[in-house]
């Protein structure tokens, strides 16, 4: 797991500007969706990963507390798949022409639909009646990446919270783009998962600053548990 660390200046420039460390610690789970970003084998899964992070396999059971814990509260799940298209070589190449061919043809091979690195991590609690949804660009929000945007407009969703990996490329530029989209947003401190501490912290530091809240996952579950069963039904 990663050991985070935030910089006490870090918090005194966000309270200063917020008037308070955790700006969304009072989120409505009915009106939250745990958002759980390419936790697939191509990114965890040995002889299949195309970009392996060993750190995406250690926050697992942090991201099947928080399913569990939105589920409960009345709150959604929405996990997230990368895909890899042909089309994306013309209209995305400036990102593939930025790896040597045998990386984006790896990286082609691990995120085809249908094929073992597309697949979700086998030990993710994902269940028929979360919410699926593919992605094809490094930001779920992005035009032309994913639906995301409107099957969460649709259900009342106005708060997410972020899981998964690579913090600082596919979960930072997610979050990112969700506040840009008016979503009250917050990425998991001990949820997502980078190649090192350094990358890790760097992300959520540059985010928290600007773009949205930072917690852990202790403090989500709580706030989660505080909703009755009553509550959570309304």
């Amino acid at each position: 797991m990663h050991q985070v660390i935030i910089p006490p200046s870090v918090t005194e420039r966000v309270i200063a500007r917020r008037g308070r460390e955790h700006v969304f610690a009072d989120f409505d789970p009915k009106t939250t969706a745990l958002v759980v970003i390419d936790l697939q084998n191509a990114f965890m899964l040995a002889g299949v990963a195309h970009s392996p992070c060993a750190e995406a396999i250690e926050i697992v059971p942090n991201v099947n507390r928080l399913a569990r814990a939105m589920r409960a509260a009345g709150g959604a799940v929405a996990w997230i798949q990368t895909a890899f298209t042909e089309e994306s070589l013309v209209s995305w190449s400036t990102m593939h022409d930025m790896s040597v061919p045998a990386r984006t043809k790896k990286r082609s091979e691990a995120l085809t639909p249908g094929s073992l690195g597309y697949a979700l991590w086998s030990e993710l609690d994902a269940l028929p009646e979360d919410l699926f949804v593919e992605k094809l660009r490094f930001s779920a929000f992005i035009e032309g990446s994913s639906n995301l945007e409107s099957i969460l407009r649709a259900r009342g969703i106005d708060t997410l919270i972020i899981t998964g990996t690579v913090t600082s490329v596919c979960c930072e530029s997610t979050a990112r783009d969700a506040m840009m989209r008016n979503f009250k947003t917050t990425m998991v401190t001990d949820g997502n998962a980078a190649a090192t501490d350094e990358e890790h912290n760097a992300a959520l530091i540059a985010f928290y600053l600007t773009f949205g809240d930072i917690m852990p996952t202790d403090m989500l579950v709580a706030r989660c548990q505080q909703m009755t069963p009553a509550e959570a039904a309304v």
